[in-house]
């Protein structure tokens, strides 16, 4: 099957390189997500009015934080199967 991009890559070493880009630009903008988070925490914080049991600052911290990790482990997993595979071909 030709690939859909017309590269001249394997599909397999497209769609790996292409994994591991997002995961890593995914990563990267959880930075700014989570400084976004604790600047409206920092302005939330003076507003005693608020009602109980709204989402905090801390959840949506804590969120952004676990998809900055999953993302992570996504980019390390991928740089991981590429380099095997690269391996691979040198190998034969």
């Amino acid at each position: 099957m030709p690939d859909k991009y017309h590269t001249g890559t394997k599909d397999e070493h497209f769609d790996l390189v292409s994994v591991l880009y997002h995961a890593l630009q995914s990563a990267a903008c959880c930075e700014t997500y989570l400084s976004d988070a604790e600047q409206a925490g920092d302005s939330a914080s003076a507003v005693s009015w608020m009602p109980k049991g709204l989402l905090s600052v801390r959840d949506f911290t804590q969120f952004f934080q676990e998809v900055k990790s999953q993302n992570q482990n996504l980019a390390e997993r991928a740089k991981q199967l590429l380099a095997q595979r690269t391996e691979q071909l040198v190998a034969h």
